[in-house]
């Protein structure tokens, strides 16, 4: 199947909204919409924007340095017609047994429209250069358990399930807890 015409660049601070719509989506997709807590305001401290007006791609990340109070980045696809169809939100990683830094894609989504079309794939595609461009180690991501169809793509492009490692994580009350578990 030929992909569809589509551009892809690094998100601007003008396309905040369809990030923050976006998001919305994906998790209205994946039953959390109520677990939302992104505004416009925290995503506009929180990733790293390309200029206005210049060309910003997954090999010449033209882009605000990321920092660890703005950690994020955000490709985003639009289609044929010029409508924002898709995006990568992704920030940077490390590998300490490559000793190489990576990608970590936090969100990928094509809204249902638009999908069947190839751009969840140029998505990635396009992370992936930008890995191979800084020699980096690897691109990695998860995917819920249930999501039967985004498993079975990922598989088809490469992508192998890691079934020896669980996640983790704290958040909220644990991770105040945490922090003082030793106080």
């Amino acid at each position: 199947m030929a992909m569809a015409p589509c551009n892809v660049r690094h998100a601007r601070r003008e396309d905040v909204p369809t990030i923050l719509e976006m998001i919305r989506e994906l998790a209205d997709y994946e039953h959390e919409l109520d677990a939302v807590e992104a505004t416009e305001t925290t995503l506009l401290s929180t990733i790293a924007f390309a200029p206005d007006n210049v060309e910003s791609t997954s090999i010449a990340p033209n882009a605000e340095p990321t920092s660890p109070s703005r950690p994020a980045r955000c490709l985003l696809l639009f289609n044929e017609e010029g409508k924002p169809a898709g995006m990568a939100l992704y920030f940077y990683n490390y590998s300490t047994w490559r000793a190489k830094a990576g990608i970590y894609l936090e969100d990928l989504f094509v809204r249902p429209t638009d999908r069947k079309k190839g751009y969840g794939k140029k998505l990635l595609v396009e992370l992936a250069k930008e890995v191979v461009a800084t020699n980096g180690g690897r691109l990695e991501w998860s995917v819920l358990k249930w999501n039967e169809p985004s498993i079975k793509f990922y598989e088809l492009i490469g992508a192998k399930m890691m079934n020896e490692w669980v996640g983790m994580r704290v958040d909220r009350e644990g991770l105040t807890k945490l922090a003082s578990l030793l106080d």
